[in-house]
């Protein structure tokens, strides 16, 4: 059929339909007030823009790497795709903190824009990797940029203070780490200070919460060493710890380090950078606090060895001497304790509140007809006026 006839045929049915009610002008309206008029290609992209950011102000997206390319040592471009699609990827060079290479999957978080050249794309703000293989492989690439630079150097490593009363922790109140390493703290030895500024610990926003908690301490002052935890988790889990910014954070801290980050087995770029590594936020609070019950125990067997040391000592000296010098301090000792009690007891009796708990009470101020006076009592202060003053007439004995 063609075109002309299908127009026709649609006529027909329309004129054959008179009771049917038409909508012509409406739907004119309708299509009138949806549409931008007529505009420049820069308004229309403007307005495409204002919409995207208004429906999808930010988005985070998992794929696959592509054509990755730094133009300039300032901008980074790849592409983002799946086994159906792709998208055109930028971002500041400075805000990429994990080395990417092709054929690694990420996740990127960002904003979507069509450019000036109408093209779309993704504007990424954070990246971290995804999956095993790529997080090993960004794991080697900085790992071996920094070792470079010499932020693992040991000779950079300070040792941890002696004197330990003040600790900043950075870690989630919440995770079950946290709450380990202050259990084994207080147990083991008690009465330090703790400070804890609460961060995420994993995702793509906990390495600039750990910088910031990093950089207060250190503005601070306050504290003694930072302590780092999080427990056990996977390796997506603890990616966060391989971002670069946060490496360098740990490396340039002016206090102390010390990071107890997931498992034994897991080891990751901020562990390296640390001045310390714990294997678990337990072995952190191990390591920074003594037993107390074993040093209890190793102070008894110390004073035990010195007496019995004291008393082979005391068995080569005439023991008869001894024995007088020790009655003669004895002798004394007794004295000097009858001498104190004595004195102590006199200060009881002499004491003004044992007088006024005996029913005597103290007269203060000027007794003269005339003026106020204060009589103090085991119970009360009274004033009083006083009207006539006599001599008191003492017994003869």
């Amino acid at each position: 059929m063609a075109p002309s006839d299908l127009l026709s045929k649609r006529g027909d049915q329309r004129g054959a339909s008179s009771s049917e009610p038409r909508n012509d002008g409406r739907e004119r309206e309708r299509e009138e007030s949806n549409s931008l008029g007529a505009i420049t290609p820069s308004e229309f992209l403007e307005f495409v823009n204002q919409t995207l950011e208004y429906a999808y102000s930010s988005a985070t997206i998992v794929g696959e790497v592509a054509s990755f390319k730094v133009n300039q040592g300032k901008w980074v471009f790849f592409d983002l795709k799946d086994e159906e699609s792709s998208i055109s990827c930028f971002m500041p060079v400075w805000e990429l903190r994990v080395p990417l290479e092709d054929g690694m999957k990420i996740m990127a978080h960002g904003t979507p824009k069509v450019t000036k050249w109408g093209k779309f794309s993704f504007t990424v703000s954070k990246v971290a990797p995804v999956g095993e293989g790529s997080l090993k492989k960004a794991y080697e690439l900085l790992k071996k940029k920094l070792a470079a630079e010499g932020l693992f150097d040991p000779a950079k490593k300070r040792p941890l203070p002696t004197d330990l009363a003040k600790i900043g922790v950075i870690s989630s109140r919440q995770a079950a780490g946290y709450a380990d390493f202050i259990k084994i703290l207080n147990a083991r030895w008690g009465g330090l200070e703790v400070q804890v500024a609460h961060t995420q610990v994993q995702g793509l926003d906990a390495p600039d919460q750990i910088i910031r908690a990093l950089n207060y301490f250190n503005q601070k002052g306050e504290v003694q060493i930072i302590a780092i935890l999080r427990g056990g988790g996977s390796a997506d889990d603890l990616a966060c710890f391989n971002d670069e910014a946060l490496v360098r954070a740990i490396a340039a801290s002016k206090i102390p380090v010390i990071t107890g980050i997931g498992h034994e087995v897991d080891e990751s770029l901020s562990d390296l950078a640390a001045d310390l590594r714990a294997s678990t936020p337990s072995n952190a609070a191990e390591i920074l606090t003594p037993d107390k019950a074993r040093m209890k125990e190793s102070v008894k067997k110390t004073i035990q060895n010195l007496g019995r040391d004291l008393a082979h000592k005391i068995s080569a000296i005439n023991k008869g001497k001894i024995e007088q010098c020790l009655r003669r301090i004895q002798d004394s000792l007794i004295e000097h304790e009858q001498n104190l009690a004595s004195k102590v007891k006199l200060l009881e009796v002499l004491n003004p509140e044992k007088v006024l708990k005996r029913g005597y009470a103290i007269l203060s101020g000027k007794i003269s007809p005339g003026n106020v006076v204060k009589i103090t009592t085991f119970n009360a202060e009274i004033k009083a006026l006083v009207k006539e003053v006599h001599e008191r007439k003492k017994e003869s004995k």
